[in-house]
């Protein structure tokens, strides 16, 4: 019973110094750009490892600027597509959480009732739905695996509570633009802005900065499907939403 007792503390004092470790990684990200998040680092092993195998040819694209050199298009169309209450909660939608669950657990039952409907037939399974925040995906992106597990998502949550603590939502906006991916090896708003209209992130239109927020869910799908009649329309109804959103 001791030995057990010694054992739990000394799990509680690892999670207690992971959890330090994380806040001044956080802190420090309050004046000093992150070279790279947790994400990137994965894409970058996977890539060069695919590259060595001749599956794929090495490219990276990514640079690092200030916010004033990201076009408030993009910033509103952004917030508009993944997260329109960005100004207004603290790191956390628990009302989207509830909505995505109830919607994922709609679209469960349905896949199983599909199922036994036709038991010698494939059946696809349902596609899941987040309800995650800006300040939630770039937790998850900076510092966390890509792995969906509940004690995964309980640290996010953690961690995103910390970001809305620590910096400001402009930094938390400013280090997402600048670190979330827009197709293979493209990384950050100027990066997207150069791949794809071959000029800088500030010089963005409006149906443009549109057009690369509406791939944020599924960059490299929407990346090889530029003439997509989806992504023309979405685009379209994000670019009239985007007047209405308050930049933080």
């Amino acid at each position: 019973m001791r030995a057990f007792g010694r054992w739990l503390l000394w799990l509680m004092l690892a999670g207690l110094a992971l959890q330090l470790a994380f806040l001044g990684r956080i802190a420090f990200m309050a004046w000093a750009d992150p070279h790279s998040t947790s994400f990137q680092r994965s894409e970058a092993y996977r890539v060069a490892r695919e590259s060595l195998q001749g599956d794929n040819t090495w490219s990276w694209k990514q640079q690092w600027v200030p916010m004033d050199q990201i076009s408030v298009h993009l910033q509103r169309a952004v917030i508009a597509s993944e997260d329109a209450g960005f100004t207004e909660h603290g790191g956390v939608d628990w009302e989207a959480i509830q909505t995505a669950w109830q919607k994922n657990e709609r679209r469960i039952a349905q896949a199983e009732q599909r199922a036994a409907r036709n038991p010698d037939r494939p059946v696809r399974g349902p596609k899941i739905v987040g309800g995650s925040t800006i300040t939630q995906q770039l937790a998850k992106n900076l510092l966390l695996s890509g792995e969906r597990q509940l004690l995964r998502k309980g640290q996010e949550l953690v961690l995103a509570l910390m970001l809305e603590t620590l910096l400001s939502k402009q930094r938390i906006l400013e280090i997402y633009l600048n670190s979330v991916e827009w197709g293979e090896g493209i990384f950050g708003a100027e990066a997207a802005a150069q791949h794809y209209f071959r000029k800088p992130a500030s010089r963005l239109t409006p149906y443009e900065a549109a057009r690369l927020a509406v791939m944020l869910p599924s960059p490299r799908f929407f990346e090889t499907r530029q003439g997509s009649a989806y992504l023309a329309r979405r685009a379209g109804t994000i670019a009239a939403r985007m007047n209405a959103v308050s930049l933080p």
